[in-house]
């Protein structure tokens, strides 16, 4: 599904985060008395995750500044802007399958809210930083904790954790929108609440009722999560990340990360989804940031990344044959 930026009006956009209290709306509650959070969510956004230099520490842009990307998504869609290109396989694909634009979304500077500048903090001492691509490849070591490219082909551990359908692109946690498959599905019981991201399938069971975390030594990739209710906000506090992912961006290698996740229905459609990493081995302080949830009318379908992993074999397959013709060629 391809979904365009849509930005409210002005009015309503700039005081959205009056919203956040949601004093007059009843949330709904489940049968055992507990917030309402079931469903599927879009968390698409073509806000940038770091707040760019001209709006300083201002959180929301201006009613100008409104109107000018208005303008220039008017004239990108209607072709009259000369210096985007309009057609070709290039800009069909990346236009009409990219999914970057939020549904209901709020005109942010950036996701970032804290640091105040809305940008990273400075990497810590001795920080691993890593910043994949999709192509081409970079020089590197494994463990790869990037999701996109590699760094060579000799076996699949040289591919990206998304190539090898491990961790999905934008499942974190915490979750960040990406090109497409911005969706997640929340079931709950009594005392689980599920989170399923719809890129590479990703499900995290989240209990409630107050056991105990695991044993230090036991990392996983998505972490150790454990949950409780504040209010009508559900608090999802991970631990125990296994080390083979980056902590956050380019940063890190998440064994020493703590995240604080914050899930508060704001709406029959809206939930308001806050983030916060806390990581002393990646950056020099916390990050906090904010991304809409809304509410969508339809199913979350099954990202079958490797039943259908054939991209992954072949690139291998490639490199073998290239190798090949090489050792040929020199004879």
């Amino acid at each position: 599904m391809n979904l365009r930026l849509l930005i409210p009006a002005v009015a309503s956009s700039l005081l959205w985060s009056n919203a956040w209290s949601a004093e007059d709306y009843q949330v709904p509650r489940t049968e055992w008395d507990q917030p309402d959070l079931q469903g599927v969510w879009n968390f698409s956004s073509d806000i940038p995750m770091q707040r760019p230099a001209q709006y300083g520490d201002r959180e929301y842009m201006t009613e100008e500044e409104i109107a000018e990307i208005r303008s220039r998504r008017a004239a990108r869609d209607d072709g009259s802007d000369a210096a985007i290109p309009n057609g070709g396989v290039n800009e069909a694909y990346n236009d009409f399958w990219v999914e970057t634009g939020g549904i209901g979304d709020v005109a942010r500077t950036s996701i970032i809210v804290y640091p105040r500048n809305g940008r990273l903090p400075p990497y810590a001492e001795g920080a691993i930083v890593v910043q994949g691509r999709l192509d081409p490849d970079i020089d590197g070591e494994r463990p790869v904790r990037f999701t996109g490219g590699g760094i060579g082909s000799d076996g699949p551990e040289d591919r990206g954790l998304g190539e090898r359908c491990i961790v999905g692109f934008n499942a974190g946690p915490p979750i960040s929108p990406s090109l497409y498959n911005n969706n997640l599905q929340i079931v709950q019981s009594r005392d689980h609440v599920v989170i399923m991201i719809e890129m590479v399938h990703d499900a995290r069971i989240v209990p409630l009722d107050g056991r105990d975390a695991l044993y230090e030594n036991i990392g996983l990739w998505s972490g150790d999560s454990r949950g409780f209710w504040d209010g009508d906000t559900l608090v999802v506090e991970s631990r125990n990340f296994n080390g083979l992912t980056q902590s956050f961006g380019a940063g890190g290698k998440s064994d020493d990360k703590f995240l604080i996740e914050r899930f508060t229905r704001l709406g029959d459609d809206s939930i308001a989804y806050e983030f916060t990493v806390d990581d002393p081995q990646a950056y020099t302080d916390k990050i906090t940031g904010i991304i809409p949830l809304t509410k969508v009318d339809g199913l979350l379908y099954e990202y079958a990344c490797h039943e259908g992993n054939y991209g992954l074999l072949n690139i291998l397959r490639g490199a073998r044959a290239e190798e090949a013709r090489a050792e040929a060629s020199a004879r």
